[in-house]
């Protein structure tokens, strides 16, 4: 599994469509919300996670990737019986990282999809945790051995899911 450097003069940067960049979070929020209740397996996925990496990825700027995170975070938080804010800031955390890795490595290889997914998975339920317990005053448990499992199983979709929503990506 290479992981390269890529320089400046290699790096593309993509755009999508306004339907596509609303739509495509939207579905991965609302199918996060829904299909837990019927189908309890499938808490273990993070959709808005992983539509909020790829977009930061591929757009390779780290506004952006704020604010996609960001966005994202929030209307997940909004259907979420948490306080607003918690997703919202821990996916601002994701997408600005990954923005800032898109950049630096070559992040079309299905293997460094793998491997960066995985990593901003954990980085990901660590903001959580620590903006939960920290400034919220939440008491949050958490089991390292599921959220490790739930993080492999995030990095498996997401080499299928990023396959299938390289498709909609436009140069910029």
């Amino acid at each position: 599994m290479p992981v390269t450097y890529t320089s400046n003069d290699q790096i593309e940067v993509y755009r999508f469509n306004l339907p596509v960049a609303i739509l495509v979070p939207l579905f991965a929020v609302f199918l996060q919300a829904f299909l837990p209740i019927r189908f309890p397996f499938f808490a273990i996925f993070d959709l808005p996670l992983l539509v909020t990496i790829f977009f930061a990825v591929a757009r390779r700027s780290q506004v952006s990737g704020l604010i996609t995170g960001a966005l994202i975070g929030l209307l997940q938080d909004s259907l979420s019986h948490q306080p607003i804010g918690l997703y919202g800031i821990s996916k601002t955390v994701v997408g600005y990282g990954a923005s800032s890795l898109g950049v630096k490595l070559d992040v079309e290889n299905a293997g460094t999809r793998l491997l960066m997914t995985f990593i901003f998975c954990v980085i990901h339920q660590f903001v959580y945790l620590v903006v939960a317990r920290g400034l919220v005053g939440l008491a949050v448990g958490t089991n390292w051995l599921h959220e490790l499992g739930s993080a492999s199983a995030n990095a498996v979709l997401a080499v299928a899911l990023f396959a299938v929503l390289d498709k909609f990506k436009q140069r910029a």
